[in-house]
């Protein structure tokens, strides 16, 4: 089971650099490595579990993250319609995505980052992201508000780009351009 001590932290020079693709179909460990990802995520929502193991709760992860430079993100989390998003994905990849803008407005967190950074993070308002589950399925997802937000936050990850990257140095909450709030 991972847990906080398998995360390694801000500074930390897995987390810039730029992950490798996942050969497919996926070994036997690739997929353990996954499955764990989804499960550490899994678990640290729940609140005797993240208690009792002193699990940061997370709605996604991203390998990188537990020190594993390949392209795997696990994201568990409900959307706006309280419909369950889980998934653990190989290569993921943002295939299109809109014009419009969109940012937490409460700011961005990560597992990898202790401290808070306070700033609005600009990303797309929807985006559609294609990748390889566990069985080896093709999966194509349409997403908005929170679960779009999450998954640029992953697939970040993947590329060496940590979130605070976003946020605007010289005004962390200016106003971006073309962009609605969403809440947490």
């Amino acid at each position: 089971m991972l847990t906080m001590d398998d995360i390694v932290r801000d500074g930390h020079p897995v987390l810039r650099n730029v992950a490798e693709e996942v050969p497919m179909p996926p070994s036997q460990e690739d997929k353990a490595i996954l499955e764990s990802m989804l499960q550490y995520v899994i678990n640290s929502q729940d609140p005797e579990i993240s208690q009792r193991h002193g699990l940061r709760p997370g709605i996604g992860l991203a390998a990188p993250q537990i020190n594993v430079s390949k392209r795997m993100i696990a994201v568990h989390l409900t959307d706006e319609k309280d419909n369950l998003l889980s998934y653990a994905l190989f290569n993921p990849k943002i295939v299109s995505h809109s014009v419009e803008r969109s940012y937490l407005q409460s700011g961005e967190g990560c597992l990898s980052v202790d401290e808070s950074i306070p700033g609005y993070v600009p990303r797309y308002a929807r985006v559609t992201v294609k990748g390889i589950d566990l069985e080896g399925n093709e999966v194509k997802l349409r997403l908005k508000g929170l679960p779009s937000i999450v998954f640029q936050h992953e697939i970040d990850h993947l590329n060496g780009v940590m979130f605070y990257d976003h946020i605007n140095k010289q005004d962390p909450f200016a106003d971006i351009p073309n962009a609605s709030p969403v809440e947490r």
